[in-house]
Protein backbone atom coordinates (compact mmCIF):
# COMPACT_ATOMS: atom_id res chain seq x y z
CA UNK A 1 0.00 0.00 0.00
CA UNK A 2 1.26 3.58 -1.24
CA UNK A 3 1.70 6.82 1.48
CA UNK A 4 -0.77 8.27 -0.64
CA UNK A 5 -0.97 12.40 0.43
CA UNK A 6 -0.42 12.02 3.74
CA UNK A 7 1.81 15.16 4.31
CA UNK A 8 5.16 14.48 6.07
CA UNK A 9 6.11 18.07 8.90
CA UNK A 10 9.79 18.24 9.13
CA UNK A 11 9.66 21.61 10.65
CA UNK A 12 8.27 22.67 13.70
CA UNK A 13 4.64 24.14 13.97
CA UNK A 14 4.84 27.83 13.64
CA UNK A 15 8.08 28.01 11.43
CA UNK A 16 8.08 30.32 8.25
CA UNK A 17 9.84 29.70 5.42
CA UNK A 18 10.96 31.34 2.00
CA UNK A 19 13.05 29.92 -0.36
CA UNK A 20 14.12 30.21 -4.06
CA UNK A 21 13.82 33.63 -5.51
CA UNK A 22 11.78 34.88 -2.82
CA UNK A 23 14.31 34.37 -0.49
CA UNK A 24 16.83 35.98 -2.49
CA UNK A 25 14.98 38.97 -3.25
CA UNK A 26 13.94 39.49 0.08
CA UNK A 27 17.63 39.35 1.28
CA UNK A 28 18.65 41.58 -1.26
CA UNK A 29 15.92 44.05 -0.82
CA UNK A 30 17.03 44.54 2.80
CA UNK A 31 20.69 44.55 2.34
CA UNK A 32 19.59 46.82 -0.17
CA UNK A 33 18.00 49.30 2.32
CA UNK A 34 20.33 49.94 4.45
CA UNK A 35 23.04 50.77 1.33
CA UNK A 36 20.66 53.29 0.06
CA UNK A 37 20.11 54.56 4.01
CA UNK A 38 23.55 55.73 3.78
CA UNK A 39 24.54 56.63 -0.02
CA UNK A 40 23.11 60.72 0.79
CA UNK A 41 25.68 60.58 3.29
CA UNK A 42 29.10 60.28 0.81
CA UNK A 43 31.44 62.43 -0.31
CA UNK A 44 31.78 66.45 0.53
CA UNK A 45 28.81 67.12 -0.32
CA UNK A 46 26.58 64.33 1.83
CA UNK A 47 24.07 65.17 3.94
CA UNK A 48 24.29 64.26 7.84
CA UNK A 49 22.11 61.98 9.84
CA UNK A 50 19.95 62.57 13.14
CA UNK A 51 19.47 59.96 14.56
CA UNK A 52 17.73 59.59 18.20
CA UNK A 53 17.98 56.78 19.97
CA UNK A 54 15.12 55.24 22.63
CA UNK A 55 16.54 57.14 25.39
CA UNK A 56 16.20 60.09 23.39
CA UNK A 57 19.93 61.21 23.24
CA UNK A 58 20.64 62.24 19.82
CA UNK A 59 23.87 61.68 17.50
CA UNK A 60 24.78 64.41 14.53
CA UNK A 61 26.74 62.06 12.10
CA UNK A 62 27.79 61.31 8.28
CA UNK A 63 29.51 59.02 9.59
CA UNK A 64 28.67 55.70 8.07
CA UNK A 65 29.48 53.44 10.71
CA UNK A 66 28.37 56.01 13.38
CA UNK A 67 24.90 55.51 11.63
CA UNK A 68 24.45 52.17 11.14
CA UNK A 69 25.97 50.93 14.87
CA UNK A 70 22.79 53.70 15.72
CA UNK A 71 20.28 52.31 14.36
CA UNK A 72 18.37 49.32 15.38
CA UNK A 73 18.60 46.71 12.03
CA UNK A 74 16.24 43.70 12.69
CA UNK A 75 16.86 42.19 9.40
CA UNK A 76 19.46 38.88 8.99
CA UNK A 77 20.91 39.94 5.78
CA UNK A 78 20.69 44.15 6.37
CA UNK A 79 22.59 43.05 9.68
CA UNK A 80 25.26 41.65 7.29
CA UNK A 81 26.26 44.86 5.85
CA UNK A 82 26.22 46.47 9.17
CA UNK A 83 29.03 43.91 10.19
CA UNK A 84 30.56 45.39 7.01
CA UNK A 85 30.89 48.62 8.01
CA UNK A 86 32.18 47.66 11.14
CA UNK A 87 34.84 45.75 9.92
CA UNK A 88 35.82 48.55 7.82
CA UNK A 89 36.12 50.60 10.43
CA UNK A 90 38.44 47.88 12.62
CA UNK A 91 40.69 47.81 9.92
CA UNK A 92 40.78 51.24 8.59
CA UNK A 93 38.46 53.52 9.85
CA UNK A 94 37.40 55.21 6.93
CA UNK A 95 35.55 54.50 3.50
CA UNK A 96 32.51 52.15 6.05
CA UNK A 97 29.84 54.22 3.25
CA UNK A 98 31.83 53.50 0.56
CA UNK A 99 32.13 49.47 1.32
CA UNK A 100 28.20 49.55 2.28
CA UNK A 101 27.21 51.63 -1.29
CA UNK A 102 29.66 48.41 -3.05
CA UNK A 103 28.21 46.08 -1.18
CA UNK A 104 24.19 47.20 -2.28
CA UNK A 105 25.53 48.09 -6.14
CA UNK A 106 26.65 44.42 -6.02
CA UNK A 107 23.46 42.89 -4.94
CA UNK A 108 21.77 45.12 -7.19
CA UNK A 109 23.32 43.70 -10.47
CA UNK A 110 22.97 40.58 -9.26
CA UNK A 111 18.97 40.16 -9.08
CA UNK A 112 18.84 41.60 -13.11
CA UNK A 113 21.21 38.51 -13.33
CA UNK A 114 19.37 36.44 -11.37
CA UNK A 115 16.34 37.09 -13.26
CA UNK A 116 18.20 36.40 -16.49
CA UNK A 117 18.39 32.89 -15.14
CA UNK A 118 22.43 33.32 -14.66
CA UNK A 119 23.15 30.89 -11.40
CA UNK A 120 23.86 32.54 -7.74
CA UNK A 121 26.95 30.21 -8.26
CA UNK A 122 28.09 31.52 -11.46
CA UNK A 123 27.27 35.28 -10.35
CA UNK A 124 29.56 34.58 -6.61
CA UNK A 125 32.54 32.76 -9.13
CA UNK A 126 32.52 36.03 -11.73
CA UNK A 127 32.24 38.44 -8.54
CA UNK A 128 35.65 36.55 -6.78
CA UNK A 129 37.04 36.57 -10.02
CA UNK A 130 36.81 40.39 -10.06
CA UNK A 131 37.86 40.84 -6.65
CA UNK A 132 41.10 39.25 -7.19
CA UNK A 133 41.53 41.42 -10.34
CA UNK A 134 40.83 44.30 -9.26
CA UNK A 135 43.21 43.78 -5.90
CA UNK A 136 46.31 43.14 -8.48
CA UNK A 137 45.11 46.45 -10.34
CA UNK A 138 45.03 48.16 -7.15
CA UNK A 139 48.28 47.73 -6.37
CA UNK A 140 49.41 48.59 -9.86
CA UNK A 141 47.63 52.17 -10.02
CA UNK A 142 49.21 52.78 -5.91
CA UNK A 143 51.59 55.30 -5.17
CA UNK A 144 54.18 55.09 -2.55
CA UNK A 145 54.42 57.00 0.77
CA UNK A 146 56.15 57.28 3.55
CA UNK A 147 56.51 58.22 7.47
CA UNK A 148 58.61 61.70 5.61
CA UNK A 149 55.86 62.57 3.39
CA UNK A 150 54.40 64.97 5.94
CA UNK A 151 52.57 67.10 3.67
CA UNK A 152 51.04 64.24 1.15
CA UNK A 153 50.15 62.53 4.61
CA UNK A 154 48.41 65.82 5.63
CA UNK A 155 46.43 65.47 2.57
CA UNK A 156 45.25 61.92 2.98
CA UNK A 157 43.94 63.10 6.31
CA UNK A 158 41.99 66.38 4.77
CA UNK A 159 40.90 64.10 2.30
CA UNK A 160 39.04 61.83 5.39
CA UNK A 161 37.84 65.37 6.85
CA UNK A 162 36.51 66.66 3.63
CA UNK A 163 32.81 65.26 3.96
CA UNK A 164 33.19 66.03 8.02
CA UNK A 165 31.63 69.18 9.95
CA UNK A 166 35.38 70.04 10.15
CA UNK A 167 35.72 70.71 6.89
CA UNK A 168 36.29 74.49 7.36
CA UNK A 169 39.04 73.65 9.68
CA UNK A 170 40.40 70.62 8.03
CA UNK A 171 44.27 72.33 7.61
CA UNK A 172 44.93 72.86 11.08
CA UNK A 173 43.25 69.35 11.67
CA UNK A 174 45.44 67.62 9.55
CA UNK A 175 48.43 69.11 10.74
CA UNK A 176 47.85 67.95 13.84
CA UNK A 177 46.77 64.59 12.97
CA UNK A 178 49.72 64.00 11.16
CA UNK A 179 52.04 65.25 14.46
CA UNK A 180 49.96 63.33 16.86
CA UNK A 181 50.44 59.90 14.43
CA UNK A 182 54.17 60.57 14.01
CA UNK A 183 54.79 61.26 17.44
CA UNK A 184 53.31 57.57 18.84
CA UNK A 185 54.68 55.45 14.94
CA UNK A 186 57.50 52.63 16.32
CA UNK A 187 59.71 51.30 13.84
CA UNK A 188 59.15 48.23 13.15
CA UNK A 189 62.03 46.65 11.60
CA UNK A 190 62.22 48.52 7.79
CA UNK A 191 58.31 49.32 8.57
CA UNK A 192 56.03 51.27 11.13
CA UNK A 193 53.94 50.47 13.07
CA UNK A 194 51.34 52.97 15.30
CA UNK A 195 49.69 51.78 18.35
CA UNK A 196 46.11 54.36 18.27
CA UNK A 197 45.53 53.37 21.79
CA UNK A 198 48.38 56.02 22.53
CA UNK A 199 46.45 58.96 20.92
CA UNK A 200 43.81 60.12 23.50
CA UNK A 201 41.24 62.72 23.14
CA UNK A 202 39.57 64.65 25.81
CA UNK A 203 36.90 66.76 25.05
CA UNK A 204 35.72 70.26 27.02
CA UNK A 205 32.71 72.36 25.33
CA UNK A 206 33.26 76.50 25.34
CA UNK A 207 35.74 77.81 22.87
CA UNK A 208 35.95 77.49 19.59
CA UNK A 209 37.44 73.93 17.26
CA UNK A 210 40.57 75.60 16.49
CA UNK A 211 41.32 75.94 20.22
CA UNK A 212 41.75 72.34 20.23
CA UNK A 213 45.41 71.71 20.99
CA UNK A 214 47.64 68.73 21.07
CA UNK A 215 49.64 68.18 23.91
CA UNK A 216 52.98 66.30 23.66
CA UNK A 217 52.16 64.12 26.88
CA UNK A 218 48.85 62.96 28.74
CA UNK A 219 46.14 65.08 30.02
CA UNK A 220 44.42 63.49 33.05
CA UNK A 221 41.15 64.75 33.74
CA UNK A 222 41.76 64.65 37.74
CA UNK A 223 42.80 67.82 40.34
CA UNK A 224 45.16 67.40 43.20
CA UNK A 225 43.54 66.19 46.49
CA UNK A 226 44.40 68.82 49.16
CA UNK A 227 44.28 72.81 47.73
CA UNK A 228 47.39 73.26 49.31
CA UNK A 229 49.24 70.74 47.12
CA UNK A 230 51.67 72.38 44.43
CA UNK A 231 50.37 72.88 40.80
CA UNK A 232 52.86 72.96 38.83
CA UNK A 233 56.41 70.55 39.43
CA UNK A 234 59.41 70.41 37.48
CA UNK A 235 61.49 67.55 36.86
CA UNK A 236 58.85 65.28 38.31
CA UNK A 237 59.40 61.97 39.91
CA UNK A 238 56.26 60.22 40.03
CA UNK A 239 55.34 57.08 41.43
CA UNK A 240 52.00 55.28 40.46
CA UNK A 241 50.20 53.13 43.04
CA UNK A 242 47.48 50.54 42.66
CA UNK A 243 46.84 50.31 46.62
CA UNK A 244 44.65 52.50 48.80
CA UNK A 245 46.71 55.44 50.92
CA UNK A 246 43.98 54.58 53.51
CA UNK A 247 44.78 52.66 57.44
CA UNK A 248 43.16 49.08 55.80
CA UNK A 249 39.91 47.63 57.28
CA UNK A 250 40.25 44.20 58.71
CA UNK A 251 38.47 41.52 56.07
CA UNK A 252 36.32 40.25 59.13
CA UNK A 253 34.02 42.10 61.22
CA UNK A 254 36.18 43.29 64.13
CA UNK A 255 35.68 44.94 67.77
CA UNK A 256 38.04 47.19 69.79
CA UNK A 257 37.02 47.44 73.15
CA UNK A 258 38.06 51.00 74.50
CA UNK A 259 38.25 51.58 78.42
CA UNK A 260 40.62 54.28 78.74
CA UNK A 261 40.35 57.63 77.26
CA UNK A 262 43.93 57.55 76.51
CA UNK A 263 44.10 54.01 74.70
CA UNK A 264 41.49 55.70 72.17
CA UNK A 265 43.97 58.53 71.64
CA UNK A 266 46.67 56.19 71.08
CA UNK A 267 44.73 54.61 69.01
CA UNK A 268 44.09 57.72 66.51
CA UNK A 269 48.04 58.44 67.06
CA UNK A 270 48.61 55.23 65.36
CA UNK A 271 46.26 55.60 62.75
CA UNK A 272 47.80 58.82 62.27
CA UNK A 273 51.52 57.60 62.40
CA UNK A 274 50.36 54.61 60.03
CA UNK A 275 49.64 57.37 57.08
CA UNK A 276 53.04 59.56 58.45
CA UNK A 277 54.84 56.07 57.69
CA UNK A 278 53.04 56.01 54.15
CA UNK A 279 53.35 59.11 52.97
CA UNK A 280 57.55 59.31 54.34
CA UNK A 281 58.13 56.34 52.32
CA UNK A 282 56.93 58.03 49.31
CA UNK A 283 59.40 60.84 49.96
CA UNK A 284 62.34 58.45 50.97
CA UNK A 285 62.03 57.42 46.99
CA UNK A 286 62.30 61.21 45.91
CA UNK A 287 58.87 60.70 44.27
CA UNK A 288 57.39 64.54 44.20
CA UNK A 289 54.39 63.28 42.40
CA UNK A 290 51.86 60.24 43.49
CA UNK A 291 48.86 59.16 41.15
CA UNK A 292 46.56 56.76 42.97
CA UNK A 293 44.44 54.18 41.49
CA UNK A 294 42.80 53.89 45.07
CA UNK A 295 41.59 56.25 48.08
CA UNK A 296 43.71 58.75 49.39
CA UNK A 297 42.88 59.48 53.11
CA UNK A 298 42.00 63.09 54.10
CA UNK A 299 45.10 62.73 56.77
CA UNK A 300 47.32 61.56 54.44
CA UNK A 301 46.56 64.34 52.23
CA UNK A 302 47.32 66.91 54.22
CA UNK A 303 50.89 65.26 54.84
CA UNK A 304 50.99 64.71 51.45
CA UNK A 305 50.54 68.42 50.69
CA UNK A 306 53.29 69.20 53.75
CA UNK A 307 55.93 67.63 51.94
CA UNK A 308 55.20 69.48 48.86
CA UNK A 309 54.47 66.29 46.87
CA UNK A 310 51.03 66.51 44.33
CA UNK A 311 49.10 63.31 44.17
CA UNK A 312 45.60 62.37 42.68
CA UNK A 313 43.23 59.79 43.33
CA UNK A 314 40.92 56.76 41.73
CA UNK A 315 43.15 57.74 38.23
CA UNK A 316 41.61 55.11 35.75
CA UNK A 317 43.25 51.95 35.05
CA UNK A 318 43.85 53.09 31.64
CA UNK A 319 45.06 56.60 32.59
CA UNK A 320 48.18 54.67 34.97
CA UNK A 321 48.84 52.44 32.17
CA UNK A 322 49.31 55.09 29.58
CA UNK A 323 51.48 56.92 32.19
CA UNK A 324 53.38 54.26 32.86
CA UNK A 325 54.33 53.79 29.12
CA UNK A 326 55.23 57.59 28.81
CA UNK A 327 57.08 58.19 32.19
CA UNK A 328 58.87 54.64 32.40
CA UNK A 329 57.23 54.10 36.10
CA UNK A 330 56.05 51.20 37.09
CA UNK A 331 52.90 50.51 38.76
CA UNK A 332 52.97 49.24 42.26
CA UNK A 333 50.29 47.00 44.19
CA UNK A 334 52.25 47.21 47.38
CA UNK A 335 53.57 50.76 48.83
CA UNK A 336 55.77 48.93 51.23
CA UNK A 337 57.80 47.92 47.88
CA UNK A 338 58.14 51.07 46.39
CA UNK A 339 61.57 51.96 45.46
CA UNK A 340 63.52 55.08 43.33
CA UNK A 341 64.05 52.77 40.61
CA UNK A 342 60.17 52.20 40.33
CA UNK A 343 59.30 56.03 39.49
CA UNK A 344 58.73 57.50 36.17
CA UNK A 345 60.16 61.16 35.26
CA UNK A 346 58.45 64.01 32.96
CA UNK A 347 59.44 67.46 32.48
CA UNK A 348 56.93 69.15 34.07
CA UNK A 349 53.44 68.29 35.84
CA UNK A 350 50.84 71.19 35.85
CA UNK A 351 47.42 71.67 36.68
CA UNK A 352 45.03 73.95 34.15
CA UNK A 353 41.94 74.87 34.45
CA UNK A 354 40.07 74.20 31.14
CA UNK A 355 36.43 75.30 31.05
CA UNK A 356 36.29 75.97 34.71
CA UNK A 357 37.81 72.06 35.53
CA UNK A 358 41.19 71.47 36.88
CA UNK A 359 42.66 68.94 34.64
CA UNK A 360 46.72 67.44 35.05
CA UNK A 361 49.05 67.94 32.55
CA UNK A 362 52.27 65.94 32.28
CA UNK A 363 54.47 67.07 29.61
CA UNK A 364 58.25 67.06 28.44
CA UNK A 365 59.19 63.55 28.72
CA UNK A 366 62.01 61.72 26.83
CA UNK A 367 60.83 59.71 24.41
CA UNK A 368 57.08 60.67 23.92
CA UNK A 369 54.91 57.57 23.24
CA UNK A 370 51.73 59.06 24.06
CA UNK A 371 50.05 62.03 23.01
CA UNK A 372 46.62 63.86 24.56
CA UNK A 373 44.47 66.21 22.06
CA UNK A 374 42.22 68.25 24.21
CA UNK A 375 39.07 68.95 21.88
CA UNK A 376 37.10 72.78 22.05
CA UNK A 377 33.86 73.03 20.02
CA UNK A 378 30.69 75.39 21.00
CA UNK A 379 28.85 72.30 21.81
CA UNK A 380 28.15 68.71 23.04
CA UNK A 381 27.28 66.99 19.51
CA UNK A 382 29.93 69.31 17.78
CA UNK A 383 33.16 67.96 19.85
CA UNK A 384 31.68 64.32 19.37
CA UNK A 385 31.59 64.78 16.00
CA UNK A 386 34.93 66.33 15.60
CA UNK A 387 36.22 63.23 17.64
CA UNK A 388 34.52 60.82 15.19
CA UNK A 389 36.27 63.05 12.37
CA UNK A 390 39.25 63.13 14.18
CA UNK A 391 39.32 59.32 14.77
CA UNK A 392 39.04 58.70 11.27
CA UNK A 393 41.87 61.22 9.74
CA UNK A 394 44.08 59.84 12.12
CA UNK A 395 43.29 56.01 11.13
CA UNK A 396 43.81 56.56 7.25
CA UNK A 397 47.11 58.65 8.65
CA UNK A 398 47.64 55.26 10.32
CA UNK A 399 47.25 52.49 7.08
CA UNK A 400 48.99 55.27 4.61
CA UNK A 401 52.24 54.85 7.14
CA UNK A 402 51.90 51.20 7.85
CA UNK A 403 51.28 50.70 4.33
CA UNK A 404 53.36 52.80 2.16
CA UNK A 405 50.92 53.16 -0.53
CA UNK A 406 47.88 55.43 -1.41
CA UNK A 407 45.47 56.47 -4.36
CA UNK A 408 43.66 59.25 -5.40
CA UNK A 409 39.41 59.81 -3.85
CA UNK A 410 37.08 61.43 -6.04
CA UNK A 411 35.69 57.89 -7.72
CA UNK A 412 39.35 58.60 -9.78
CA UNK A 413 40.39 54.90 -8.33
CA UNK A 414 36.77 53.43 -8.58
CA UNK A 415 36.42 54.47 -12.77
CA UNK A 416 40.14 53.21 -13.70
CA UNK A 417 39.65 49.63 -11.60
CA UNK A 418 36.50 49.34 -13.62
CA UNK A 419 37.97 50.02 -16.91
CA UNK A 420 40.89 47.90 -16.51
CA UNK A 421 38.22 45.37 -15.09
CA UNK A 422 36.29 45.43 -19.02
CA UNK A 423 38.99 44.86 -20.47
CA UNK A 424 39.89 41.50 -18.21
CA UNK A 425 36.30 40.42 -18.32
CA UNK A 426 36.94 39.70 -22.43
CA UNK A 427 39.97 37.19 -21.45
CA UNK A 428 37.67 35.30 -19.23
CA UNK A 429 34.29 34.79 -21.42
CA UNK A 430 31.33 32.11 -20.38
CA UNK A 431 28.64 33.65 -18.06
CA UNK A 432 31.47 34.86 -15.24
CA UNK A 433 32.45 37.45 -17.78
CA UNK A 434 28.60 39.09 -17.13
CA UNK A 435 29.15 38.98 -13.40
CA UNK A 436 32.93 40.52 -13.87
CA UNK A 437 31.21 43.58 -16.24
CA UNK A 438 28.74 44.32 -12.94
CA UNK A 439 30.80 44.26 -10.62
CA UNK A 440 33.23 46.74 -12.79
CA UNK A 441 29.62 48.80 -12.89
CA UNK A 442 29.16 48.45 -9.42
CA UNK A 443 32.24 50.33 -8.83
CA UNK A 444 31.11 53.51 -10.60
CA UNK A 445 28.42 53.51 -8.27
CA UNK A 446 31.18 55.11 -6.33
CA UNK A 447 31.49 58.19 -8.63
CA UNK A 448 28.06 58.62 -9.93
CA UNK A 449 26.57 58.65 -5.85
CA UNK A 450 29.21 61.28 -5.12
CA UNK A 451 27.48 63.19 -8.29
CA UNK A 452 24.11 62.74 -6.77
CA UNK A 453 25.20 63.74 -3.71
CA UNK A 454 26.34 67.24 -4.95
CA UNK A 455 23.16 67.63 -7.62
CA UNK A 456 24.86 66.99 -10.97
CA UNK A 457 24.30 65.02 -13.40
CA UNK A 458 25.34 61.68 -13.06
CA UNK A 459 25.42 59.97 -16.61
CA UNK A 460 27.08 63.01 -18.05
CA UNK A 461 29.91 62.77 -15.00
CA UNK A 462 30.48 58.97 -15.43
CA UNK A 463 30.86 59.65 -19.22
CA UNK A 464 33.68 62.37 -19.06
CA UNK A 465 35.39 60.20 -16.31
CA UNK A 466 35.64 57.41 -18.42
CA UNK A 467 36.63 59.37 -21.41
CA UNK A 468 39.43 60.66 -19.55
CA UNK A 469 40.64 57.68 -18.34
CA UNK A 470 40.63 56.24 -21.96
CA UNK A 471 43.19 58.85 -22.58
CA UNK A 472 45.66 57.76 -19.71
CA UNK A 473 44.34 60.67 -17.09
CA UNK A 474 44.15 57.77 -14.56
CA UNK A 475 43.76 60.29 -11.80
CA UNK A 476 40.84 61.65 -13.02
CA UNK A 477 38.22 62.00 -10.47
CA UNK A 478 34.69 64.43 -9.33
CA UNK A 479 35.79 67.88 -7.58
CA UNK A 480 31.95 68.52 -6.49
CA UNK A 481 32.90 71.49 -5.69
CA UNK A 482 33.25 73.42 -9.21
CA UNK A 483 31.13 69.98 -10.69
CA UNK A 484 34.36 69.10 -13.26
CA UNK A 485 36.69 66.22 -13.48
CA UNK A 486 39.49 67.21 -13.19
CA UNK A 487 43.39 65.52 -11.90
CA UNK A 488 42.71 64.34 -8.39
CA UNK A 489 46.74 64.07 -7.31
CA UNK A 490 46.89 67.78 -8.20
CA UNK A 491 44.06 68.40 -5.88
CA UNK A 492 45.57 66.49 -3.20
CA UNK A 493 42.30 63.95 -3.06
CA UNK A 494 44.66 61.09 -1.57
CA UNK A 495 43.36 58.22 0.65
CA UNK A 496 45.34 55.07 1.86
CA UNK A 497 45.47 52.26 -0.02
CA UNK A 498 43.66 50.09 2.54
CA UNK A 499 40.27 51.98 1.87
CA UNK A 500 39.99 50.65 -1.44
CA UNK A 501 41.60 46.79 -0.75
CA UNK A 502 39.90 46.11 2.23
CA UNK A 503 36.14 48.34 0.91
CA UNK A 504 36.11 46.08 -2.25
CA UNK A 505 36.80 42.64 0.09
CA UNK A 506 34.22 42.93 2.32
CA UNK A 507 32.16 44.27 0.04
CA UNK A 508 32.23 41.54 -2.79
CA UNK A 509 32.38 38.42 0.30
CA UNK A 510 29.26 40.23 1.67
CA UNK A 511 27.79 40.14 -1.47
CA UNK A 512 28.00 36.49 -2.32
CA UNK A 513 26.83 35.51 1.07
CA UNK A 514 23.66 37.07 0.97
CA UNK A 515 23.52 35.80 -2.67
CA UNK A 516 23.99 32.39 -2.06
CA UNK A 517 21.02 31.97 0.85
CA UNK A 518 17.88 30.65 -0.99
CA UNK A 519 16.20 29.39 1.67
CA UNK A 520 15.36 31.32 4.96
CA UNK A 521 13.60 29.20 7.59
CA UNK A 522 12.73 31.29 10.33
CA UNK A 523 11.66 29.89 14.16
CA UNK A 524 8.00 30.23 15.60
CA UNK A 525 8.24 33.93 17.41
CA UNK A 526 10.93 34.88 15.03
CA UNK A 527 9.45 37.33 12.41
CA UNK A 528 9.63 36.36 9.06
CA UNK A 529 12.36 38.77 7.37
CA UNK A 530 11.03 40.74 4.84
CA UNK A 531 12.99 43.39 2.92
CA UNK A 532 10.79 46.14 1.23
CA UNK A 533 11.06 45.61 -2.29
CA UNK A 534 13.32 48.87 -3.00
CA UNK A 535 13.31 51.44 -6.46
CA UNK A 536 13.70 48.81 -9.95
CA UNK A 537 13.61 45.32 -7.07
CA UNK A 538 10.85 42.70 -8.86
CA UNK A 539 8.20 42.32 -5.71
CA UNK A 540 8.50 38.82 -4.47
CA UNK A 541 5.15 36.63 -4.68
CA UNK A 542 4.52 35.62 -1.22
CA UNK A 543 6.20 36.45 2.09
Amino acid sequence: MGMGNTPIVILKEGTKRDKGKDAQFNNIAAARTISDAVRSSLGPRGMDKMLVDSMGDVVITNDGVTILKEIDVQHPAAKMLVEVAKTQDQEVGDGTTTSVILAGELLKKAVDMVDSNVHPTVIANGYRLACAQTQKILVDISKKVGIKDEKVLEDIAGTAMNSKQINNAKDFFSKLVVEAVKTVAQKDGKKYKVDLNNIQTVKKTGASMEDTELVKGLIIDKEPVHSAMPKYIENAKIALIDAPFEVKKTEIEAKIQITDPNQLNAFLEEEENMLRRMVEKVKKTGANVVFCQKGIDDLANHFLAKEGIYAARRVKKSDMEKISVSTGAVIINKLDELSKEDLGTAGCVEVKKVQGEDMTFITGMKDVKSVSILIRGGTQHIIDEIERSLIDAWSVVKVAIEDGMMTTGGGSTAVELAMQLRNYSASVGGREQIAIDNFASALESIPTTLAENAGLDPIDILIEMRKQHKEGKIHAGLNPFTGKVEDMEKLKVLEPYRIGKQAINCATDAAIMILRIDDVIAARGMPMPAGPPAAGMPTPGND
